[in-house]
């Protein structure tokens, strides 16, 4: 016999099917027993007769095989229930580690991740990452109609593309490499290679000490890039209407999601708020007394800023530009005499998103790897496109975990990763 979905049992009413899943909850009585059972499409009541089938060492989280016929009920669940004919356990299953048939996983982060797995299980954690889901899906579909092509490129690389420190080392035969930190090089040639648009979705590596509730060492970049644009303006308005069709698709397609989690989706009704990070500075300074800024925010200054961005002009999301060439890498367009033609986007006081233009000059773009202190030779593989005719063109990256954690008011990022890596944790 065929096993049946929960969400499709309606369709089969008076008729005798199998369904097969988690044993989510017990409740016997005198003569009956309630049974709940999860499978990936939601919960069914069902009812056995206690003389029928012993049920006295049955464990919660088994997995089941029933077989039953489908009456109309009142039950809380569903307007349906399945009486039992035949009952059998296909995996018992062992003490459990966390309770998951509560409303709430009242276990610490730690105890959650070390036991990702079965925590998954949980409605709500599981929720997170079906909204997590809808993103990338709305992502990849958005820019695949815009014409972009999607890539997937290595993450073994020669050198790492934000140059710095921050990359992990690879044993590589009888070489040296290191982790990928961002798809950067690959994009930008992939543009000169004549695709024009593409994009990728894909694990990125950092190499930093820190250990925060915003960080992490291993993590998915949601990365595009775009030959033949006049400026960064562009791809702040490209990304505006990426965000949009996004959060769009959440509130269309995870209304269930959103429900279990009680979230609400933010809207953008006006046009995000583009400033330069300068006056951005100034504005932390004369509205909130905090002065102690040069050339980039701290984790305060984002909270600030967005704060001011929520009142001023009714929007949680604020694009940030002109950071100053010491804080951008070598491929970024120069902008005036110290500045660039780059931006951050935060979002709800974290920044998710940072993009800009490229350097699309062979010429420019060696002087400015010197001018980072870099040798440009060890860059040729990279370069050499340049050589040949490159578009204007610039790109973005949108870390998805950080995303995620900030639409649906998650406490640390590591609830949106699902088999986390940050400084400690390397298990499961």
């Amino acid at each position: 016999m065929k096993r049946i979905l929960v969400k499709n049992i309606p369709n089969f009413i008076e008729k005798e099917i199998k369904i097969e899943g988690w044993l989510y909850r017990v409740r016997r009585l005198k003569s009956i027993t309630f049974l709940l059972i999860r499978d990936r499409s939601g919960l069914v009541q069902c009812v056995i007769e206690n003389n029928n089938i012993d049920l006295s060492s049955l464990k919660l989280e088994s997995v089941v095989s029933i077989v039953g016929i489908v009456k109309k009920s009142n039950n809380s669940l569903n307007p349906f229930e399945i009486l039992v004919e035949s009952f059998e356990i296909i995996s018992e299953a062992h003490e459990l580690p966390i309770e998951l048939n509560k409303k709430e996983l009242n276990v610490n982060l730690d105890t959650i991740l070390n036991n990702r797995a079965i925590s998954i299980r949980h409605e709500k954690v599981n929720s997170i990452f079906k909204i997590q889901n809808i993103i990338v899906q709305s992502f990849r579909e958005f820019l695949i109609n815009k014409g972009f092509t999607e890539i997937f490129t290595p993450k073994i690389v020669a050198e790492g593309a934000e140059g710095g420190t921050e990359v992990f080392k690879v044993e590589y035969f009888e070489k040296t490499a290191y982790l990928a930190q961002s798809p950067q090089f690959y994009k930008q040639m992939m543009v000169g290679a004549g695709f024009e648009r593409v994009f990728e979705v894909a694990h990125v590596y950092r190499a930093e000490q820190h250990n925060t509730s915003r960080h992490l060492n291993e993590y998915i970049s949601m990365d595009l890039e775009i030959g033949f644009i006049n400026d960064e303006f562009d791809i702040m308005n490209l990304e505006e209407d990426l965000i949009k069709f996004i959060l769009k698709a959440i509130e269309v397609k995870g209304k269930e999601y959103l429900k279990i989690l009680n979230v609400n989706i933010p809207k953008i009704d006006v046009s995000i708020p583009k400033i330069e990070l300068n006056e951005a500075i100034e504005i932390l300074k004369k509205v909130y007394g905090k002065g102690d800024l040069e050339g980039d925010l701290d984790p305060e200054g984002e909270k600030l800023i967005c704060k001011y961005a929520k009142e001023k002009y009714g929007c949680d999301f604020i694009f940030l530009t002109n950071y100053p060439k010491r804080k951008r890498p070598m491929y970024t367009m120069p902008f005036e005499e110290q500045g660039t033609r780059s931006f951050d986007l935060l979002f709800k006081g974290v920044e998710i998103t940072t993009g800009g233009q490229r350097i699309n000059d062979y010429n420019m773009l060696i002087k400015s790897i010197e001018n980072k202190g870099l040798n440009p030779k060890d860059y040729e593989s990279y370069t050499d496109i340049f050589r040949y005719g490159m578009p204007k063109h610039g790109g973005l990256a949108i870390g998805l975990e950080r995303i995620t954690t900030q639409l649906l008011n998650l406490e640390n990022v590591s609830e949106a990763s699902l088999i986390p890596r940050d400084r400690t944790r390397i298990t499961p």
